[in-house]
């Protein structure tokens, strides 16, 4: 369920729809079939320390985990403001975005 090739993040970047909202970029791109599937953008510029950044990569994907079902076969890039804490308002903001975002 997850973004992992390099060239499918180059192609969601150069060609994908991207959609800012509530602070949070996506880039947006359609498959003719099979599961929603996400991919991350967390940069230094996030969080110098290790462990913060992979602190917002699980709540991204917990809030995705949630929501996918409901996404159909749709490619996310997400890229969180630098701002952003971790945590429940992350994921419940990430689960009110998901569905208007994928569509």
């Amino acid at each position: 369920m997850r973004i992992t090739r390099r060239r499918d993040f180059e192609r969601l970047l150069r060609q994908g729809v991207r959609r800012s909202v509530s602070g949070y970029t996506f880039y947006v791109g359609r498959r003719e079939a099979g599961p929603a599937r996400l991919g991350l953008l967390i940069s230094l510029r996030h969080s110098r320390k290790a462990v913060q950044r992979n602190a917002i990569k699980r709540s991204v994907r917990e809030a995705f985990r949630l929501e996918q079902e409901h996404l159909g076969s749709v490619d996310l890039l997400v890229r969180p403001p630098y701002e952003a804490a971790p945590g429940r308002e992350m994921i419940a903001c990430l689960r009110r975005l998901f569905p208007t975002v994928g569509k």
